[in-house]
């Protein structure tokens, strides 16, 4: 059996990678050349404590609230777009109590798979080579009334197995030995750890082309042919390609290519920026969410990887200044005494979240083509929940029992 897996970012790779490992034979087709992409440029994290969709009860308020301000954490970018209208629609839909309740149990699935996949299978295979460190991640706060939120969720990951350690001040600061430490306080996620993302997107690649997966990079698929229930080929600008299944992965471009199916999978490109920095003297000891200004940190050794910000601005190559510099400030805010080099913000890496309207990716089986798979959406949870996703398509391809239910992940839900 031949599956074509159009993507070859984090979900793209980790969902050939399980293929392979069923014994199937995979050709990935990339439009670039697995070089940059959001998988290089986020965060790392492999974050079971992650299980909240993004859209969340309160979320739409405050997201108009930061778009008064350019540098803020949110933006939208005002434009008049059908496609970003209807997002929207569907994100204000979504953004309360019982869709939160429900979502939760899945996103937990999903989260523990993957960090249990990254670990295992994944360390052996790569041969542990992208600095996968098991230490844990932070949630920091400023404000009292945000620490209280935190421990709230606190419980909530306690009531799901996770280990959890909420501190004081004073107690942040003394797991944290390298740097002064500025805030009310903070939770650590004991079973967080978090890889150095360009490693372990180059490995990845490096092991399915050592087994044998086929790479089409540089190459854009222009439309399908298919019949009255199956795609059956590729058309692309070098060739045409014919598969016996398709796994659609393509990130933030996923609802553009799934408009030349007639298929309808609402998505928005989510912009991030970050900024990597080598030879930190003084580091973190762990990976750190910045709560309050929804800020992210990840040292591996003396590299350090700050970023953040969500901003609705379409596949836009520009970069708004005064949000990389307030990703800088917000750093400091917390670690007043770090030594960071001169940004700057012209050079900042930025890539495109894929975003789902509810927050929640699209994994599993088309209705409409019985051969179509999409593995996407993942906004800021892509090496977060890439591993458990690869597994879970690959064992639904070949028939078997799939590691969780996957009707809420379902690709066409909107239609």
């Amino acid at each position: 059996m031949k599956v074509t897996v159009i993507g070859g970012g984090i979900a793209g790779l980790a969902t050939a990678y399980y293929l392979h490992k069923q014994g199937l034979e995979v050709v990935v087709i990339e439009k670039n050349n697995i070089e940059d992409g959001c998988s290089f440029g986020n965060m790392g994290y492999v974050s079971p404590s992650h299980f909240v969709p993004l859209a969340t009860p309160g979320v739409v308020a405050q997201g108009i609230k930061w778009m008064l301000r350019s540098s803020s954490p949110f933006y939208i970018k005002p434009r008049l777009n059908i496609d970003l209208i209807k997002w929207g629609m569907q994100f204000w839909k979504s953004s309360n109590a019982t869709h939160v309740k429900n979502s939760i149990p899945h996103l937990d699935n999903l989260l523990k798979l993957s960090r249990e996949l990254v670990t295992t299978d994944w360390k052996t295979d790569l041969e542990d080579c992208f600095d996968l460190t098991e230490k844990g991640c932070w949630m920091l706060y400023k404000q009292a009334k945000t620490g209280e939120h935190e421990k709230e969720l606190a419980d909530k990951a306690e009531s799901l197995g996770l280990k959890t350690r909420i501190c004081t001040a004073s107690e942040v600061q003394e797991l944290e030995t390298s740097l002064e430490v500025d805030v009310a306080g903070g939770v650590l996620y004991y079973d967080d750890c978090h890889v150095h993302p360009g490693k372990l997107m180059r490995a990845l690649y490096q092991y399915l082309l050592k087994n044998g997966v086929k790479f089409w990079l540089n190459t854009d698929v222009q439309r399908f042919e298919k019949t009255a229930d199956k795609v059956t080929a590729a058309v692309t600008d070098k060739g045409v390609l014919y598969s016996d299944a398709w796994v659609i992965a393509n990130g933030s471009w996923m609802g553009l290519l799934a408009k030349k199916l007639n298929m309808y999978i609402p998505m928005q490109p989510g912009k991030g920026y970050s900024m990597s920095f080598d030879n930190i003297e003084k580091n973190l000891q762990h990976p750190a969410i910045l709560v309050d200004h929804r800020t992210a940190t990840t040292p591996v050794k003396n590299w350090l990887r700050i970023g953040g910000t969500m901003e609705l601005s379409g596949h836009s190559g520009n970069v708004l200044t005064p949000r990389v510099q307030a990703i800088v400030e917000n750093v400091k805010l917390y670690f007043p005494k770090i030594q960071l080099p001169e940004v700057d913000p012209a050079k900042a890496w930025f890539g495109y979240r894929p975003v789902a309207p509810d927050g929640m990716p699209y994994i599993g089986q088309s209705t409409t083509f019985a051969n179509c798979y999409f593995a996407g959406g993942h906004a800021m949870l892509g090496v977060s929940a890439a591993a458990g996703t690869g597994l879970v398509l690959a064992q639904q391809i070949t028939g078997k029992e799939t590691a969780f239910a996957l009707n809420a992940f379902a690709p066409e839900r909107f239609r």
